[in-house]
């Protein structure tokens, strides 16, 4: 979340930049103007009613000595206090009213990303391979996937419902050796490897963004306390949550595969067929807790250190930089990892690399120190997928399909697979 005191010191920087994501937040911002000026005057009463309280306190004594009648004093002192419990009252609903206005509140876009309305705005940095030119008319990967017997959506939808897969054969061998090629390679290049919980409460849903804000798209269980993780960044993040971490370590980096779920309540009707938007699906994620001196350079090396695996897997790619109307309600930047879809004709989001800068570290207190005499600042988080399983899957059987019907397997995955074509 935004630090209150930032905002209060410049209201209209912040209305200019969250303005840039394409919705007004002025409302919000008078309100919590507004709310902090109520607070305040508040605190200030009730510290001037409880000085009168002990100024009347120290006379009391003598004034009984004397033989005074101190009973109007006594009422008196009742009066102030049901004022001050009153008072105290008020400001503990301001507090939770800021509270609420202030985690509705999305991150500022940081100062290089391009102001547009939505992914149209968005600017290619850079490409990577050249699509492939087929001699023959090539097939989605669902229809690869069906006619190879590697992918049963059909079995899934009467077990489970809709968006959802089973893989058989081969198919599930694909996306184990995946999955074991991501977590190898990235182990490899300095990553800790955490194998996390699939659930997780709700305050880690908050303390990294997807609480209150996307409640709908997230799985509840049992009595709304917990919930299936959305991403491995949930539980990975919040590992360190009111901690305060040696400056010297940083940045720590984690990568961690997880399932995932996620609703897709405002999907609907979009990518129906295939691993393109399941509501269980597999990802090998990237985490990093940076120093925010550092955390843009940590940015550009985590986006490279997810787009380097498709470079090895000899998949076409591109990357871009999200603008302002596009990006994610947490992230302050975005570059998005685009594998190319010969079905679809186009790149299509396989990683998403964000840096947070200290937005979700204030929600889970997620602080460090330098040196242990410092003062303790907030820590720049950054995650991003390296990379989503599914789609790197789905990827492969496109862009490796072969005129027979075979795929064959990209030569990175061999040892993983045990063979050379998919048959």
């Amino acid at each position: 979340m935004l630090d209150i005191k930032l905002i209060k010191e410049n209201p209209e920087y912040y209305k200019k930049r969250l303005g840039d994501r394409q919705k007004s937040y002025d409302a919000e911002i008078d309100l919590l103007m507004e709310l902090d000026v109520e607070r305040r005057t508040l605190i200030a009463d009730v510290e001037a009613k409880k000085a009168s309280q002990n100024a009347i306190n120290k006379q009391i004594p003598q004034m009984k000595k004397e033989g005074k009648d101190v009973s109007a004093i006594f009422e008196e002192m009742k009066e102030i206090s049901a004022t001050i419990k009153k008072d105290d009252e008020r400001v503990g609903e301001i507090d939770a009213q800021i509270e609420s206005i202030i985690l509705g509140i999305p991150n500022i876009p940081h100062p290089s990303v391009p102001v547009g309305k939505d992914d149209k705005d968005n600017v290619e940095i850079r490409r990577s391979g050249t699509p492939r030119e087929f001699d023959f008319e090539p097939k989605p990967h669902w229809d690869i996937g069906k006619d190879l017997g590697i992918l049963d959506p059909d079995s899934a939808a009467k077990v489970t419902g809709t968006r959802f897969h089973f893989y058989k054969g081969l198919g599930a061998r694909l996306e184990r050796a995946v999955i074991n090629f991501y977590l190898d390679n990235h182990t490899d290049s300095g990553y800790t490897e955490v194998f996390p919980p699939y659930m997780v409460n709700r305050d880690s849903m908050r303390g990294t963004g997807q609480l209150p804000k996307f409640e709908e798209d997230a799985f509840k269980v049992a009595n709304d306390d917990y919930f299936l993780i959305p991403t491995a960044e949930v539980p990975v993040t919040n590992m360190h949550k009111r901690e305060i971490l040696d400056g010297a370590k940083l940045p720590l980096k984690y990568c961690a595969y997880s399932a995932c779920f996620r609703a897709e309540a405002g999907s609907a009707g979009r990518d129906t067929r295939g691993l393109i938007r399941q509501h269980q699906f597999n990802k090998v994620e990237l985490v990093k807790f940076a120093n925010p001196e550092t955390s843009y350079d940590e940015l550009e090396s985590l986006t490279n250190d997810a787009a380097s695996k498709l470079d090895l897997l000899g998949l076409p790619y591109r990357i871009v930089l999200l603008c302002t109307g596009d990006m994610g309600f947490s992230s302050a930047k975005t570059y998005d990892v685009e594998v190319y879809m010969p079905s679809y004709g186009r790149y299509v989001e396989i990683s998403s690399c964000s840096n947070f800068e200290d937005y979700q570290a204030r929600r889970a207190d997620i602080k460090f120190k330098n040196d242990m005499k410092d003062k303790a600042k907030y820590v720049h988080t950054l995650n991003g997928s390296g990379l989503a399983i599914g789609r790197t899957v789905a990827a492969i059987l496109e862009n490796y399909q072969n005129e027979d019907g075979t795929v064959t397997v990209p030569a990175a995955l061999v040892k993983y697979m045990g063979c050379e074509v998919i048959k």
